[in-house]
């Protein structure tokens, strides 16, 4: 028995958006270090791989934090199904 407002509440595409953030994110950085040149202590060393680092310096910490809300507002769900699937057992 799953309500109809916890079907639609933006639980799904925070999941997939902040994945497809993280992944781009980690594939910049995979790039960077393989493709591109790599990076040092003053930074990239191409031009290509300052745009990399610079994308992935965005989508990482963003990308987590969609990803990380996701999860919390998943977790909620699940919690709050199963006490009311609980709480119906309880009265039929």
């Amino acid at each position: 028995m799953k309500r109809k407002s916890m079907m639609n509440d933006g639980t799904l595409q925070l999941l997939q958006w902040g994945g497809s953030i993280v992944g781009t994110g980690v594939l910049a950085v995979i790039l960077l270090q393989t493709v591109l040149g790599g990076f040092g202590p003053t930074g990239a060393s191409t031009n290509t791989g300052w745009f990399a680092l610079i994308v992935a310096l965005m989508c990482l910490p963003f990308g987590g934090l969609l990803l990380t809300l996701g999860v919390a507002k998943w977790l909620r769900n699940r919690r709050i199904d199963r006490d009311i699937d609980r709480s119906g057992a309880r009265r039929g």
